[in-house]
């Protein structure tokens, strides 16, 4: 009869180690496929995640193309009783990287490099960038500008007369139609001769004139 309760007892054993095996083998089976799927959502969400990263890179960077291209300005010239021509329109002042078109020569405003031009009476012998000059404009800053057709004397008085001015720059520029010009943010003026008066007014009005975008910026700390 021991013999027999035995048995039945190493049965039964058997049993529970078989039922609990299957329930072990049955649990691993629904890791597994929990495992699987959980891979497989994240590996969908990476694509995903990638994919829209360089959509918005790609979007960036054509972004920031256009800017680098165009000027942003829209409008043109009116040019007032005294000689000045005053721009009429839009002139965009967004900080931008590379070369800017700008509709008119020298500029008077629109989109420029974020490093200003040193403006605080600084004479240039060589031509500066249309994108650091325009931020000193901004800055309040009057910029002469002069050809070759300008005599050495008319060049030698206006230097002269930019070195005695904080917020004023001097530099030559050969894509100009006058020999002479004088610009601000937003306004130009034509001269032939350094000693027509239309100058001196010139400096008295727009040198940190109503016109500026930024009155009191610094003209100093940025580049020659």
């Amino acid at each position: 009869m021991g013999s027999a309760k035995n048995k039945a007892g190493n049965a039964e054993r058997k049993a529970r180690i078989e039922e609990m095996r299957r329930a072990e083998r049955a649990r691993e089976r629904r890791n597994r496929i929990l495992t699987i799927a959980a891979s497989t959502v994240v590996v969908a969400g990476l694509i995903v995640g990638g994919v829209v990263l360089v959509r918005s890179q790609s979007d960036k960077s054509d972004s920031s193309s256009d800017a680098k291209g165009s000027s942003g300005d829209s409008g043109h010239f009116v040019t007032g009783s005294d000689g000045v021509r005053t721009w009429t329109g839009k002139l965009s002042r967004t900080h931008v990287t590379g070369t800017v078109s700008y509709p008119m020569h020298p500029p008077v405003g629109g989109n420029h490099n974020p490093v200003w031009l040193n403006c605080n009476g600084d004479v240039y012998t060589k031509a500066v960038k249309d994108e650091n000059a325009v931020h000193a404009l901004e800055h309040g800053a009057v910029w002469v500008t002069y050809t070759d057709k300008a005599s050495k004397s008319d060049v030698a008085t206006l230097a002269a007369k930019v070195k005695q001015t904080p917020y004023s720059l001097m530099s030559p520029y050969t894509n100009q139609t006058s020999p002479i010009e004088l610009s601000a943010w937003g306004h130009q003026l034509s001269v032939t001769s350094a000693a027509d008066p239309k100058v001196a007014k010139f400096f008295e009005t727009y040198v940190q004139g109503k016109q500026t975008p930024e009155p009191g910026a610094s003209c100093t700390g940025g580049t020659m």
